[in-house]
Protein backbone atom coordinates (compact mmCIF):
# COMPACT_ATOMS: atom_id res chain seq x y z
CA UNK A 1 0.00 0.00 0.00
CA UNK A 2 2.58 2.40 0.92
CA UNK A 3 4.12 1.89 -2.13
CA UNK A 4 1.47 3.23 -4.25
CA UNK A 5 1.29 6.29 -1.70
CA UNK A 6 5.39 6.53 -2.40
CA UNK A 7 5.11 6.38 -6.21
CA UNK A 8 7.04 9.11 -7.89
CA UNK A 9 7.45 11.35 -4.77
CA UNK A 10 10.59 13.33 -4.68
CA UNK A 11 12.56 12.69 -1.07
CA UNK A 12 15.67 14.12 0.44
CA UNK A 13 17.73 12.52 2.94
CA UNK A 14 20.62 14.03 4.61
CA UNK A 15 23.30 11.58 6.35
CA UNK A 16 22.16 9.14 3.72
CA UNK A 17 25.98 7.08 3.11
CA UNK A 18 25.28 5.33 5.71
CA UNK A 19 23.05 3.67 8.76
CA UNK A 20 19.57 4.53 9.52
CA UNK A 21 19.65 7.30 6.10
CA UNK A 22 20.83 4.86 3.58
CA UNK A 23 18.34 2.32 5.12
CA UNK A 24 15.75 4.90 4.51
CA UNK A 25 16.82 5.77 1.13
CA UNK A 26 16.46 1.92 0.27
CA UNK A 27 13.20 1.36 1.55
CA UNK A 28 12.35 4.98 -0.24
CA UNK A 29 13.60 3.95 -3.35
CA UNK A 30 11.82 0.23 -3.24
CA UNK A 31 8.63 1.90 -2.58
CA UNK A 32 9.15 3.86 -5.79
CA UNK A 33 9.95 7.36 -4.78
CA UNK A 34 12.31 9.24 -6.27
CA UNK A 35 15.47 9.79 -3.81
CA UNK A 36 18.11 12.24 -3.10
CA UNK A 37 21.06 11.72 -0.62
CA UNK A 38 23.44 13.78 0.71
CA UNK A 39 26.84 13.27 2.89
CA UNK A 40 30.30 14.65 3.44
CA UNK A 41 32.61 11.76 3.14
CA UNK A 42 32.59 11.55 -0.94
CA UNK A 43 34.00 7.75 -0.67
CA UNK A 44 31.20 6.62 1.19
CA UNK A 45 28.82 8.58 -0.67
CA UNK A 46 29.78 6.84 -3.89
CA UNK A 47 29.83 3.38 -2.01
CA UNK A 48 25.85 4.17 -1.16
CA UNK A 49 25.27 5.25 -4.62
CA UNK A 50 26.78 1.82 -5.76
CA UNK A 51 24.72 -0.07 -3.26
CA UNK A 52 21.10 1.42 -3.78
CA UNK A 53 21.40 1.70 -7.48
CA UNK A 54 22.28 -2.56 -7.61
CA UNK A 55 19.52 -3.17 -4.92
CA UNK A 56 17.00 -0.52 -7.33
CA UNK A 57 18.02 -1.22 -10.64
CA UNK A 58 16.59 2.05 -12.58
CA UNK A 59 15.67 3.76 -9.76
CA UNK A 60 15.96 7.66 -9.74
CA UNK A 61 18.60 8.26 -7.60
CA UNK A 62 20.60 11.59 -6.99
CA UNK A 63 24.07 11.41 -4.83
CA UNK A 64 25.74 15.12 -3.88
CA UNK A 65 28.66 15.64 -1.56
CA UNK A 66 27.25 18.50 0.94
CA UNK A 67 27.96 19.25 4.84
CA UNK A 68 24.59 20.23 5.98
CA UNK A 69 26.44 22.54 8.61
CA UNK A 70 27.21 24.45 5.20
CA UNK A 71 24.68 26.91 4.40
CA UNK A 72 25.44 27.34 0.80
CA UNK A 73 26.49 23.87 0.15
CA UNK A 74 22.90 23.31 1.53
CA UNK A 75 20.82 25.33 -0.94
CA UNK A 76 22.91 24.16 -3.69
CA UNK A 77 21.82 20.57 -3.18
CA UNK A 78 18.63 21.91 -2.74
CA UNK A 79 18.48 23.72 -6.34
CA UNK A 80 20.17 20.05 -7.34
CA UNK A 81 16.97 18.51 -6.19
CA UNK A 82 15.11 20.95 -7.75
CA UNK A 83 16.67 21.17 -11.01
CA UNK A 84 16.44 17.17 -11.07
CA UNK A 85 13.19 15.89 -9.80
CA UNK A 86 11.34 19.64 -10.23
CA UNK A 87 10.48 19.61 -6.31
CA UNK A 88 10.54 18.24 -2.81
CA UNK A 89 7.48 15.83 -0.97
CA UNK A 90 9.92 14.70 1.59
CA UNK A 91 12.58 15.93 3.64
CA UNK A 92 14.37 13.48 5.69
CA UNK A 93 16.75 14.85 8.36
CA UNK A 94 19.50 12.23 9.92
CA UNK A 95 22.42 13.73 9.34
CA UNK A 96 24.26 14.24 13.52
CA UNK A 97 26.32 12.08 16.04
CA UNK A 98 26.56 11.54 19.64
CA UNK A 99 28.88 13.14 22.48
CA UNK A 100 30.04 11.20 25.34
CA UNK A 101 31.12 13.59 27.91
CA UNK A 102 29.99 14.85 31.12
CA UNK A 103 28.92 18.54 32.73
CA UNK A 104 33.05 18.92 34.19
CA UNK A 105 34.37 17.70 30.88
CA UNK A 106 32.84 19.32 28.71
CA UNK A 107 34.74 22.46 26.79
CA UNK A 108 32.57 25.75 25.95
CA UNK A 109 33.24 24.45 22.09
CA UNK A 110 32.38 21.30 22.69
CA UNK A 111 29.20 22.61 23.86
CA UNK A 112 28.80 25.04 20.99
CA UNK A 113 29.71 22.46 18.73
CA UNK A 114 27.21 19.85 19.82
CA UNK A 115 24.42 22.30 19.88
CA UNK A 116 25.79 23.57 16.68
CA UNK A 117 25.78 20.47 14.47
CA UNK A 118 22.22 18.97 16.47
CA UNK A 119 20.09 22.44 15.47
CA UNK A 120 21.84 23.20 12.05
CA UNK A 121 21.83 20.06 10.87
CA UNK A 122 17.97 20.48 11.08
CA UNK A 123 17.17 24.57 10.28
CA UNK A 124 19.68 24.75 6.96
CA UNK A 125 17.85 21.67 5.34
CA UNK A 126 14.55 22.75 6.38
CA UNK A 127 15.14 26.17 5.67
CA UNK A 128 16.26 25.41 2.34
CA UNK A 129 14.27 22.77 1.02
CA UNK A 130 10.60 24.45 2.98
CA UNK A 131 9.28 26.38 -0.53
CA UNK A 132 9.60 23.09 -2.45
CA UNK A 133 7.76 21.56 0.42
CA UNK A 134 5.25 24.31 0.58
CA UNK A 135 4.21 23.44 -2.80
CA UNK A 136 3.80 19.76 -2.53
CA UNK A 137 0.03 17.98 -1.77
CA UNK A 138 1.32 15.84 0.78
CA UNK A 139 4.71 17.08 2.46
CA UNK A 140 6.52 15.54 5.53
CA UNK A 141 9.23 16.54 7.10
CA UNK A 142 11.37 13.65 9.46
CA UNK A 143 13.91 14.54 11.91
CA UNK A 144 15.59 11.54 13.40
CA UNK A 145 16.47 12.47 16.83
CA UNK A 146 17.42 10.27 20.01
CA UNK A 147 15.86 9.08 22.94
CA UNK A 148 17.85 11.29 25.02
CA UNK A 149 15.62 14.08 24.25
CA UNK A 150 13.02 12.45 26.30
CA UNK A 151 15.54 10.54 28.96
CA UNK A 152 18.71 12.40 29.20
CA UNK A 153 21.99 10.00 30.23
CA UNK A 154 24.43 11.83 32.46
CA UNK A 155 27.23 10.78 30.21
CA UNK A 156 26.45 12.14 26.82
CA UNK A 157 25.27 15.76 28.90
CA UNK A 158 25.66 17.75 25.89
CA UNK A 159 24.12 15.83 23.50
CA UNK A 160 21.10 14.95 25.81
CA UNK A 161 20.35 18.65 26.30
CA UNK A 162 20.57 19.30 22.08
CA UNK A 163 18.67 16.32 21.18
CA UNK A 164 15.75 17.69 23.84
CA UNK A 165 15.60 21.23 21.82
CA UNK A 166 15.82 19.70 18.80
CA UNK A 167 12.27 18.14 19.97
CA UNK A 168 10.76 21.25 20.88
CA UNK A 169 11.99 22.45 17.45
CA UNK A 170 10.18 20.12 15.83
CA UNK A 171 7.02 20.80 18.05
CA UNK A 172 7.42 24.02 17.13
CA UNK A 173 7.95 23.60 13.70
CA UNK A 174 4.91 21.99 13.27
CA UNK A 175 2.58 23.97 14.33
CA UNK A 176 4.29 26.58 12.49
CA UNK A 177 4.25 24.79 9.39
CA UNK A 178 0.08 22.99 9.55
CA UNK A 179 -1.40 25.91 7.81
CA UNK A 180 1.40 25.46 4.53
CA UNK A 181 0.03 21.51 4.94
CA UNK A 182 3.87 20.68 5.80
CA UNK A 183 3.76 17.67 8.62
CA UNK A 184 6.52 17.54 10.91
CA UNK A 185 7.50 14.68 13.11
CA UNK A 186 10.38 12.53 14.22
CA UNK A 187 11.48 8.86 16.16
CA UNK A 188 13.31 8.96 19.15
CA UNK A 189 15.89 5.93 18.72
CA UNK A 190 17.15 4.25 21.10
CA UNK A 191 20.68 1.92 20.85
CA UNK A 192 20.86 0.83 17.16
CA UNK A 193 23.37 -1.51 15.14
CA UNK A 194 26.48 1.06 13.58
CA UNK A 195 30.09 1.53 13.16
CA UNK A 196 30.15 3.03 16.05
CA UNK A 197 28.72 -0.34 17.93
CA UNK A 198 30.26 -2.39 15.76
CA UNK A 199 34.00 -0.74 16.48
CA UNK A 200 33.62 -1.51 20.41
CA UNK A 201 33.04 -4.85 19.55
CA UNK A 202 35.84 -4.96 17.68
CA UNK A 203 37.97 -3.57 20.58
CA UNK A 204 36.38 -6.65 23.31
CA UNK A 205 37.92 -7.85 25.27
CA UNK A 206 36.79 -11.51 25.02
CA UNK A 207 37.59 -12.28 21.50
CA UNK A 208 35.50 -15.42 21.57
CA UNK A 209 32.69 -13.78 21.91
CA UNK A 210 30.52 -13.47 18.80
CA UNK A 211 28.47 -10.36 17.95
CA UNK A 212 25.00 -11.41 18.78
CA UNK A 213 26.18 -12.65 22.31
CA UNK A 214 28.51 -9.32 22.62
CA UNK A 215 25.45 -7.04 21.41
CA UNK A 216 22.40 -9.46 23.44
CA UNK A 217 24.95 -8.74 26.52
CA UNK A 218 24.73 -4.59 25.95
CA UNK A 219 21.19 -5.11 25.21
CA UNK A 220 20.84 -6.53 29.21
CA UNK A 221 23.25 -4.14 30.76
CA UNK A 222 21.16 -1.34 28.62
CA UNK A 223 18.11 -2.56 30.10
CA UNK A 224 16.44 -2.78 26.30
CA UNK A 225 13.55 -5.63 27.19
CA UNK A 226 13.63 -6.78 23.59
CA UNK A 227 17.13 -8.01 24.26
CA UNK A 228 18.92 -6.57 21.69
CA UNK A 229 20.08 -3.59 19.56
CA UNK A 230 17.87 -1.72 16.89
CA UNK A 231 18.36 -2.30 13.39
CA UNK A 232 18.82 0.29 10.57
CA UNK A 233 15.41 -0.64 8.83
CA UNK A 234 13.71 -0.92 11.78
CA UNK A 235 14.32 2.78 12.19
CA UNK A 236 13.79 3.32 8.46
CA UNK A 237 10.22 1.74 8.66
CA UNK A 238 9.31 4.37 11.20
CA UNK A 239 10.42 6.93 9.59
CA UNK A 240 8.87 5.96 5.57
CA UNK A 241 5.80 5.70 8.05
CA UNK A 242 6.06 9.00 9.05
CA UNK A 243 6.83 10.10 5.30
CA UNK A 244 3.97 8.82 3.78
CA UNK A 245 0.51 9.94 3.85
CA UNK A 246 -0.44 6.90 5.92
CA UNK A 247 0.23 9.51 8.66
CA UNK A 248 -1.50 12.01 7.22
CA UNK A 249 -3.11 13.16 10.24
CA UNK A 250 0.08 12.82 12.08
CA UNK A 251 2.11 15.95 12.89
CA UNK A 252 4.11 17.50 15.93
CA UNK A 253 4.83 13.52 16.88
CA UNK A 254 7.13 11.10 17.83
CA UNK A 255 8.13 7.12 17.24
CA UNK A 256 10.20 5.53 20.09
CA UNK A 257 11.84 3.26 18.42
CA UNK A 258 14.16 2.10 21.23
CA UNK A 259 13.28 -1.29 21.98
CA UNK A 260 11.12 -0.58 24.97
CA UNK A 261 14.22 0.97 26.38
CA UNK A 262 11.95 3.96 27.41
CA UNK A 263 11.16 4.64 30.72
CA UNK A 264 8.55 7.45 30.63
CA UNK A 265 4.82 7.45 29.62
Amino acid sequence: MIDALLQSRAAVVTGGSSGIGLATAGLLLSQGARVAICGRDMQRLQAAERTLRSGNPGAELLALCCDVLDEAAVLAFADAVEARFGGCDILINNAGQGRVSTFADTTDQQWSDELRLKFFSQIYPIRSFLPMLERSDAAAIVCVNSLLALQPEPHMVATSAARAGVQNLVRSMATEFAPKRVRVNSILIGLVESGQWRRRFEARLDKEQGWQAWSAELARNKDIPLGRLGRAEEAAQAIVFLASPLSSYTTGSAIDVSGGHSRHF
